[in-house]
């Protein structure tokens, strides 16, 4: 185990690179969930039991979150869908506000008040929380909740016959507009792409 010192800042503490990568070549299930995998050739990142054939191991950085793989440039891979992942306790960290945190942003917190209402909330200053959630989470609260509304509507697409624009507001965005935007941004696809494949 690597110590503190030599771990990336980006895994969860009970987790190194090594450890990552075995279970990454291996699709250990045990494993889904607790990081992601961005390979940098293709700017992709991955659930650790991605069946695709696995990337050369220096290729590869791995993730405590979504969010963090995204925050660093990565977008979704199409085939193991990150938005399907167990939840994540990497996600929960050992800060028992960003806990509170994370578990308000799923509920939809963001998509209805600001990062400042959010620290209100919890009891913190916006600066202190965002801190927080970098350290803990590798992403800040807007982060998490734009990942959140992207995964959900992903699942949405995926799984209902919902017009588009309903899933939109269904998912937390504020307009068509921002949900197609989000969409080009995450996969570089308008969302009904994903509908004309189905």
């Amino acid at each position: 185990m690597a110590t503190a010192s030599t771990r990336p800042q980006t895994l969860p503490p009970h987790l190194d690179r090594e450890a990552c990568d075995r279970a990454r070549l291996a699709r250990d299930p045990a494993f889904d969930g607790l990081f992601f995998s961005g390979v940098r050739s293709t700017r992709i990142y991955c659930r650790p039991i991605c069946p695709v054939r696995p990337a050369r191991s220096e290729n590869v950085t791995f993730y405590a979150t979504a969010a963090a793989a995204e925050r660093a440039g990565f977008r979704p891979c199409l085939r193991c869908r990150p938005e399907t992942a167990p939840g994540s306790p990497a996600w929960m960290g050992t800060a028992t506000t960003v806990a509170r945190g994370i578990r308000m942003i799923e509920d939809g917190f963001l998509d209805r008040a600001s990062v400042t209402d959010l620290s209100d909330a919890l009891g913190v200053g916006p600066r202190h929380l965002h801190r927080l959630f970098l350290r803990h989470a590798g992403a800040s609260p807007s982060e998490i909740a734009a990942t959140r509304r992207v995964q959900q509507a992903k699942r949405l697409i995926d799984e209902t016959d919902m017009a588009l624009a309903e899933i939109a507001f269904a998912a937390g965005f504020g307009s068509v507009r921002r949900f197609n935007d989000a969409f080009l941004a995450t996969y570089k696809r308008p969302p009904s792409s994903f509908r004309l494949s189905k």
